[in-house]
């Protein structure tokens, strides 16, 4: 069976200070998602760099009703907050998922995660736009980003807006189903970290993850 745990987690290994050391690289950064919490009794994910090291985790009680899921470093300490804002009624648009520094969603937001009304397929074979990415007053210097593919096949594409590839979601190589997968960051490519990549991807997995990581976004 493949390899999924991690290694003992470095005291000092915190993934977004270390993102930013390579932010000026031109390699990519490659992480395992588990999609699976190492705490009992909670779902969630866990994520580790190359080496097997713990780098993130989102740990989620099965008893939280909360409308929002905090994505955290190795030692636990917040980076990204995901919440639902679901649309109100009479105003067209769906719902969006923002993205909050830290666990403090009073500040604003940085970003805003859309679903696509409708997919649209290109020809037999075609990608699909899934969802829409957009900074919001939060963010300084962000952009735009559209994604494209299948998160239910793990098989996924961001690109920024001049079509390039900044994040993908691929398959492990491993038959380990969907809930192991690869994230491939290019964090020189247009601004894309790696944190706000994990976040869109906490986004796309209740969008169109099942079953939902959490029991209520009601918010």
């Amino acid at each position: 069976m493949a390899k999924v745990y991690p290694n003992v987690a470095v005291p000092s290994l915190a993934l977004p200070a270390a993102a930013a050391a390579v932010a000026g690289d031109e390699e990519p950064v490659t992480l395992t998602v588990w999609r699976k919490s190492l705490l009992f009794n909670c779902r969630g994910f866990t994520v580790f760099d190359a080496s097997g090291n713990l780098v993130y985790r989102v740990d989620s009680y099965a008893s939280d009703s909360r409308a929002e899921v905090v994505l955290m470093d190795a030692a636990g300490r917040p980076v990204l907050t995901v919440r639902r804002k679901k649309r109100a009624i009479g105003l067209v648009g769906g719902d969006q998922w923002l993205v909050f520094p830290g666990e403090d969603t009073r500040a604003p937001p940085l970003y805003a995660v859309k679903r696509r009304g409708a997919v649209i397929v290109g020809g037999s074979g075609g990608n699909k736009s899934m969802a829409h990415v957009a900074a919001c007053g939060g963010a300084v210097g962000g952009g735009r980003y559209e994604v494209e593919g299948s998160y239910a096949r793990r098989c996924c594409v961001v690109y920024d807006e001049r079509r390039r590839a900044v994040a993908e979601v691929r398959p492990k190589e491993a038959m380990v189903g969907t809930d192991v997968f690869r994230m491939v960051v290019r964090p020189a490519a247009a601004g894309m970290d790696v944190s706000l990549a994990m976040a869109v991807v906490l986004a796309l997995d209740e969008m169109f993850g099942k079953p939902s990581l959490l029991r209520n976004w009601s918010s």
